[in-house]
Order: C-alpha cells, then sequence, then structure tokens
C-alpha cells in the first residue's frame, strides 16, 4: 500500500513539472549557497588547526626585556641553565606574489606534545644535510610540483624575499591589510626581520606531511638559518606551556593561554559568512514551503480520496514525509555539487582576504571532512522537514467529508493572516528584548544576540508583510468601485496573495539585507578612504629592514631635497594591569606602534577620544601618555584619563591614556606612543619612513640613490597613491564574498517569484481566459500582470527601506564593534534606496516576463479551452 500511494502523490508532479521544478529549485539553490560557506569555513578551519598544531599557541615564548632579537647565545646560556626552551627560526619568501613562510626548528628540544618531533630514520634525515624541507601537499602548486613529483626534489627559490625576525613580521602587501592603519603609515608593507633571505639557493630534499599548514615549509633551524641568510639570530624561544614557572631574568615569558590562535582572531570573520548563508538558505526554504504549500491545495480532492478508499492517516502521512525524503535526497545532491563548485570560485578571495587582515595562511583548494557533508545533509533536510512540517500536519488532520468549497482555502487564508499578525507582534517583542539586553552588555560583547536580534527584526516584518499588503488591497478595492477592470486587477491579485505571500516575503528579507550590507559597505568605504587621507600625511613612505631604515634616517635628514623625514616604528609590550585591577602575574602581550608627532602628522590624524581637546592629547602624548586603538578601547573597556601599566625594559611603568584612535582593519589591540619613545624605553625598531620631498625633487633619483647607497630595491620607496591603490585593492577584495552572497540572495527571491507564477500559470490563464471573452483586448491582459506584481514588488521595497536602515545601523553600531572592535559612522545613501526601489520592480518585472509572454503566444481557442476545463 505505501509504494502505491506514494506513486499516486507523485504522479501529481507529472502533470504540474513546474511545480516540481520549484520545489527542487528551492532546495538546490538553499543548499548550494549554505554548503559553499560551510566548505570555505572548513577549509580554513582545517588550515587553522594544522597552524595551531605546528606553533602557534600551544608554547610559551621567551623574549627578551631590552627588546633586541633573540640569538643563539641567548639560547645556549639558556640551555646550560638547565631550562627547557627550544630555538625557532622563521622568514618568507615571496613565489608568484604568493607568500612561504619558512619555520626552521630543533626537532631534539621541541615540546614533546609538538607534532613537528621526529624519530627514527626520519629524524635523521631531517636534522642532517642535506636536510629536509616538510611541506604539506597543499604547497606544491606554488613551487610548480605534482604530488608524484615532490618528494626527494630540490627546487630552487629564486625569488628574494624578507625574513621575519619576530613573529609579526609580514610582506609588503600583507602588511596593507593586516591593519589599514599600522600599514598606511608604514607605506603599505614593511619586515620587521633583520636580513633578507637569499635567492638563487635550492631547498633542502621535499618530504611531504599533510598535518602542516598551507604555504609553509618546515626545516631543521641550521638549513633554515643558511636559507635565510640568518647566522645567529633567532625569531622565537619557546617551552611547553608551564615549563617554566616564571621567567628567567632578562626575559620576558608569554604565556600559550595569552597567544591568540588564527581560528580566535577570524571567529567573528567566520560567524559573519555563516549568518549571510543562512540568510539564503531561510529565503531558499521560503521557495520550498510555497510549493509545497501550492501542491497541499492542488492535492487536497486526491489526499481525501486516498483516505475515503481506506488509507490510513499514519500511512498517508508517511508516503508524503518519504516524498519530501526523495525529494530531498535530489535536491541536496544538486545542492552540494553547485555549493562545492561555488566554494572554489569564493575561495581564493577569501583566502586572499584572511591572510591579508589576519596572517592567516589558508588553503587555496577545498578541504571538506566528513563532518562537512553531514551537517550539509542535516540542515538541507531538516529545513525541508521544517517547511513541510505545515503540510503534514495538515494532511494527518484532513477532514475527509469536508466540501471543496471555493471560499474555503480563502476563509482559511484569512485566519493564516490573523496568526501572521499574532506570531509578527510576538517576535517583534523578543527582539524588543533583545535590544535590551543589548543595551545592558558592554561595547564590543554580544555578536550572536546581535544576529538573533536582526533576524527577529526580518522574521517580525516579514510576518506582518502579508497582513500589510492585504489591508493594502483591500483599500484599493473601494477605492477602484468606479473602474471595472481595475477593481478586478486588484481582486484578482488579491485572490493570489495566499501563493504570492511566501515569495514577497523571501524578497522583503533579501531586498532589506541588500540595502543594509550595501550601506555599511558604502560607509566603511567613505570612512576607509577618508582615514587613509588623514593617515598617509607624507607623499612617500621607504620601507627596508630596521638594521638598514636606522642609518637610512641619517643620510636621509642630510639630504637637501628631503624637507621632512617621519619615521614610524613598532614592538611590543605586556600589559600588566589596567587601573590596578589586573590579577597578580596576569600578563597580555600588546603591539606597539610608534609615530613621529610632526605637524605634518599630529593635523591630520584621527582622534576619537580625547580627554580636554587635540591639543592637549598630542601634548601628552609627547610626554608621558599614550594613545590606544578603538578596538582596545572597547576591548578592556577604556577611556581617556584611564592608566596602562605596562612592562619596560626599565621595569614596570604606569601610562595614563591620552586618546582613542579609529584603527580600521586592524584585529589587534595597539599601543600608540612617539617612535622615539618605542625605540629608547620599549626597545623597539624603526620600521619605516615617511619622506616629505620639495616640489623640485626629482623622485627617481632619489629612489637610485637610496639603492645605491644601502643596498634595496628601487620598489622600497613606495608613492602614497600606490599604497591608497593597494589598501583600496584588498577592501575591495574583502566585501567580494560578502557582494556574492548579498546578490545570490536576491536571485533567490526573484527565482521564488518567478516559480511561483510558473507554477500557477495554468490556473491563471483558465481565469483570465474569461477576461477575454468578455472582450477584455488580449495586450491589456498581458501587461496586467506586469502591473499587478509590479506594485506588489514595489509596496514591499517601501517596506524594505525602513528595515534596511535598521540593519545597517545593528551592523554599524552593534555587530561591527562586537565583531571587530570598531565602531562605523552610521551613512545613508539615497542611491541605494532609489536602488532597492528599482530592484523590487526589476525583479518582479522580471518573474512576471516569462508568464506574460506565455500569455500573450497562447491562442484565443487555447484559452477558450484552459477556461472551460
Amino acid at each position: 500500500m505505501m509504494l502505491r500511494v506514494l506513486l499516486t502523490l507523485l504522479s501529481h508532479y507529472r502533470r504540474h513539472p513546474g511545480q516540481l521544478a520549484m520545489l527542487l529549485l528551492g532546495l538546490w539553490v538553499a543548499s548550494a549557497l549554505w554548503s559553499s560557506v560551510q566548505a570555505v569555513n572548513a577549509t580554513a578551519k582545517d588550515s587553522y588547526a594544522r597552524a595551531n598544531a605546528l606553533f602557534s599557541a600551544n608554547v610559551d615564548e621567551l623574549a627578551r626585556r631590552d627588546g633586541q632579537p633573540l640569538t643563539r647565545e641567548d639560547y645556549l646560556s639558556l640551555r646550560r641553565a638547565g631550562l627547557p626552551v627550544s630555538p625557532m627560526l622563521e622568514g618568507t619568501l615571496e613565489i608568484d606574489g604568493e607568500r612561504l613562510t619558512i619555520v626552521g626548528i630543533d626537532p631534539l628540544t621541541l615540546p614533546s606534545s609538538n607534532t613537528l618531533g621526529a624519530n627514527g630514520t626520519a629524524l635523521t634525515a631531517f636534522i642532517t644535510p642535506p636536510w629536509q624541507t616538510r611541506l604539506a601537499p597543499d604547497t606544491l602548486d606554488l613551487l610548480g610540483l605534482s604530488r608524484q613529483q615532490a618528494p626527494g626534489m630540490t627546487p630552487a627559490v629564486d625569488n628574494t624575499g624578507d625574513s621575519a625576525g619576530d613573529s609579526t613580521g609580514e610582506s609588503a602587501g600583507e602588511s596593507a591589510g593586516e591593519s589599514a592603519g599600522e600599514s598606511a603609515v608604514d607605506g603599505a608593507g614593511h619586515s620587521s626581520g633583520n636580513s633578507t633571505g637569499n635567492s638563487g639557493q635550492r631547498l633542502p630534499p621535499l618530504a611531504l606531511r599533510a598535518d602542516l599548514p598551507p604555504n609553509t615549509l618546515v626545516m631543521d633551524i641550521a638549513a633554515a638559518a643558511r636559507l635565510l641568510d640568518r647566522d645567529n639570530t633567532l625569531s622565537q624561544l619557546v617551552t611547553a606551556p608551564g615549563a617554566l614557572p616564571t621567567a628567567p631574568e632578562g626575559y620576558r615569558l608569554t604565556r600559550a593561554a595569552t597567544l591568540a590562535s588564527p581560528e580566535q582572531l577570524t571567529e567573528s570573520f567566520h560567524l559573519n559568512l555563516t549568518a549571510l548563508a543562512l540568510l539564503s538558505l531561510v529565503v531558499g526554504l521560503f521557495i520550498v514551503q510555497a510549493a509545497l504549500g501550492l501542491a497541499m491545495e492542488q492535492r487536497l480532492t486526491t489526499l481525501r480520496t486516498l483516505r475515503a478508499l481506506g488509507v490510513p492517516a499514519a500511512t498517508l502521512v508517511m508516503a508524503m514525509l518519504l516524498e519530501l525524503l526523495v525529494l530531498g535526497v535530489l535536491g541536496a545532491a544538486l545542492g552540494l555539487a553547485s555549493g562545492i563548485w561555488l566554494a572554489g570560485q569564493l575561495l581564493p578571495d577569501v583566502a586572499t582576504t584572511l591572510s591579508s587582515l589576519y596572517q592567516a595562511d589558508v588553503n587555496r583548494s577545498l578541504v571538506l571532512p566528513w563532518h562537512y557533508w553531514v551537517g550539509s545533509l542535516a540542515i538541507t533536510f531538516g529545513g525541508l522537514l521544517l517547511a513541510g512540517s505545515g503540510v503534514l500536519w495538515r494532511a494527518a488532520r484532513l477532514n475527509v467529508l469536508a466540501l471543496g468549497q471555493s471560499q474555503a482555502w480563502r476563509l482559511a487564508y484569512q485566519r493564516q493572516l490573523k496568526r501572521m499578525t499574532l506570531g509578527a507582534t510576538g517576535v517583534a517583542f523578543l527582539a524588543l528584548g533583545l535590544a535590551l539586553w543589548l543595551g545592558l552588555l558592554p561595547p564590543g560583547q554580544g555578536v550572536l544576540v546581535s544576529f538573533g536580534f536582526v533576524a527577529a527584526l526580518l522574521l517580525s516584518s516579514a510576518l506582518c508583510l502579508p497582513p500589510l499588503i492585504n489591508g493594502v488591497l483591500h483599500l484599493l478595492q473601494r477605492w477602484l468601485r468606479r473602474h471595472p477592470l481595475a477593481h478586478w486587477a486588484v481582486a484578482d491579485i488579491q485572490l493570489q496573495l495566499p501563493r504570492l505571500s511566501l515569495a514577497m516575503m523571501a524578497l522583503l528579507i533579501a531586498l532589506a539585507t541588500n540595502l543594509g550590507v550595501s550601506s555599511m559597505v558604502g560607509g566603511f568605504r567613505l570612512t576607509f578612504l577618508d582615514w587613509l587621507d588623514q593617515r598617509l600625511a607624507a607623499p612617500l613612505y621607504v620601507n627596508a629592514s630596521p638594521s638598514t631604515l636606522a642609518p637610512m634616517l641619517d643620510w636621509l635628514d642630510a639630504r637637501p631635497d628631503v624637507a621632512e623625514t617621519l619615521p614610524t616604528a613598532r614592538g611590543s609590550v605586556d600589559l600588566l594591569a589596567v587601573n590596578d585591577t589586573q590579577e597578580q602575574g596576569a600578563r597580555e602581550r600588546i603591539a606597539l606602534f610608534g609615530i613621529t608627532p610632526a605637524p605634518t602628522i599630529t593635523d591630520r590624524w584621527p582622534l576619537l577620544d580625547t580627554r580636554a581637546g587635540r591639543p592637549a592629547a598630542w601634548a601628552s602624548l609627547s610626554a608621558n601618555s599614550v594613545f590606544i586603538n578603538e578596538q582596545m578601547a572597547v576591548a578592556k573597556q577604556l577611556a581617556p584619563g584611564d592608566e596602562l601599566r605596562l612592562d619596560t625594559p626599565q621595569g614596570a611603568r604606569s601610562f595614563e591614556i591620552a586618546a582613542v584612535y579609529p584603527d580600521y582593519g586592524n584585529p589587534r589591540q595597539q599601543i600608540l606612543v612617539p617612535a622615539e619613545v618605542l625605540i629608547q624605553r620599549f626597545g623597539g625598531e624603526v620600521a619605516s619612513i615617511g619622506l616629505v620631498v620639495d616640489d623640485s625633487a626629482d623622485r627617481q633619483a632619489l629612489r637610485g640613490a637610496l639603492a645605491n647607497s644601502f643596498d634595496v630595491s628601487p620598489e622600497a620607496m613606495v608613492d602614497q597613491q600606490e599604497i591608497k591603490r593597494l589598501a583600496t585593492q584588498i577592501f575591495e577584495r574583502t566585501f567580494t564574498i560578502t557582494r556574492a552572497l548579498n546578490g545570490l540572495t536576491l536571485g533567490v527571491a526573484a527565482l521564488a517569484l518567478l516559480a511561483t507564477l510558473l507554477a500557477q500559470a495554468r490556473d491563471r490563464q483558465r481565469q483570465l481566459a474569461s477576461l477575454w471573452a468578455l472582450g477584455v483586448p488580449r495586450k491589456t491582459l498581458t501587461l496586467m500582470p506586469l502591473f499587478q506584481l509590479g506594485g506588489l514588488a514595489l509596496l514591499t521595497g517601501v517596506v524594505a527601506i525602513p528595515l534596511g536602515i535598521a540593519i545597517t545601523w545593528t551592523l554599524v553600531a552593534i555587530i561591527n564593534v562586537a565583531a571587530f572592535g570598531w565602531r562605523l559612522p552610521l551613512y545613508l545613501f539615497p542611491w541605494d534606496i532609489l536602488i532597492t526601489l528599482a530592484t523590487a520592480l526589476g525583479v518582479a518585472l522580471a518573474a512576471a516576463a516569462l508568464p506574460s509572454i506565455q500569455l500573450w503566444r497562447t491562442s484565443p481557442q487555447a484559452m477558450l479551452n484552459q477556461g472551460a476545463t
């Protein structure tokens, strides 16, 4: 019996293939968009896990208190004192614009929990000449090798790269995106190392290891020192967590618990992607719900007949559930295949963004663990069952003796509108409660609550839309009583409202989200470019290693064509206490950034908050105060006037916060001091030099003189416009996936409308046949659906505008602060609002065009025949 009932139910789609296409389309797009983002997230998290297993966040680190680079003598003296430390050497090489991280280790002294350790034959091959280069198979494409060719190969490295003297070093391209603030002042790039890698050398023989992160080469520290031309300096001294109870004299100990892993830094980024994917999933499920509801209405007679023939209600519900599962398998298969393809297209831009913003290397090819497949299928089937739960409930409670009254479904829809209104009211109160909760939370907290507030706002507005449309259509009918055809058109669209309501709700959500995100991105762009203009005070910047920049500064000061030099510096310091309230022994490593407080800088540098105005703040900075970036102010609830206790090489010192400044694009907390103070009191190093040159100066000649005098490439001097171009390019790539998901969500809403119209096209032609028979021209009948649907879409667009503005405010004032630590000003763009209305109208007209064309091409005889049936 079950099989016969199932085949009977499926036969409906043979008579109505449009509904089948609509149902599969909803499942397809919902599954595709969700699975694509989850594939990107899964790949990124796999890369983070491999990076964490390598060395990043599961070891304690030692650094010298005087700020000088670690040397081999430091390591030997600590080992002779019986301390279980292990040396590490890090550097970078660039090949075809891609960064390769070189990691040199001593596997004999690494903590036992570290996966880089080895034993037996593998250890011997690793630590004895010609050594080994261990790398992940993902990295082979960058070296131009296949997996079969790689083992034992010794590829040449012809490109010169920068070696990092500490774990904060980055390449020129990455610095511009990692912290737009720092990179803008530094000149879009610097090297914090002390030497450059040798070109023309060959890597030690390659050995593949799947658990290493992408774009990372691991070798014995002796081989790395030779490749990077680093005879004596080290990047890090590491030890097992808790192996050292206190720091040795003259050294600073950073515990593993205070080192942020790539996964922690990028958590908010992936959460935003997941929220957009979830939105697309919901919009796709609207299509599914609309298709199932339409099929249910058209199959009521069949279902009652089956029940009258003796099919138990449980069997009928089970058959419909099996039907959903069969359709779900087809939709999920299509969605997974499309989602993996889409993820492959989006992944390179996401990887570039994560590398630029967070220095997190992400594999450029997809890595899909088993839980990705299980999770994607579970979400798809769970959403399908949720969308079909109403249909299953109606089938279980089906009244066999109920008459097929023509107005019964309309009365049922009126009751449904009342339930929607009550539901919208309840969800609106929930949104109000979440808003009050957010108001009680400190700034920078409540990311999940913020997303819950946006979801409640969208759901409440979507539930309000059908009753609102129904009320407007009632008013129009009263107003158009003396215009029969127009009155009929309004009554007709009201008759279609039960089938169109879900599609209109999907369109509302897509339009509001599109407006909200585009306004946020547009406002961010204006703020970011204006902020770049303020921060980029010097027309030229020189980037080289600190050992080169120090003597270069004196050389530049002596040149008559250089009007002013504006050096910047970098370093780091341990934060011991905030207003003397931190726990005893607790430390946190904070980045230091130094600038030259000359009028060229101070007149333009943006400040968000000061204690006594800009002049007093800059005067305090030159004395004994510091500035902090907005990220640190939000994270630690700090304001001008608060005090920070810092562990300087001269001992613990207290510094008053004089001002808070914006630092867009930087995921890390940062303290700003004068460059001279950073170098002298915190052991920092010169990072870059800004140059103000005479208008008559020959910049090309200056480049050549720099190259000849200091053995640096002519590209070491970077033009301000080039920095802006690079920073803007990284900005655009950062929001590529956001724009893509927004556009796809809007496309899904358009498909929902189109599928709904196609599914009811045959019934519509039957209704219009009577009008044609009464003498209404076919041209008028063809244009009428365009006006009807266009009017509904415009009304939906008008409702979407205040909703989109509310979403924009939530994004810039709450979610952005909680996720990234900085707040953006709220910008409203009239052009974007007009585009929203035009998009709503365009989507509706595009969806109505195909059914209208079909109607135009239908012969009068066919229309009459359909009207007769």
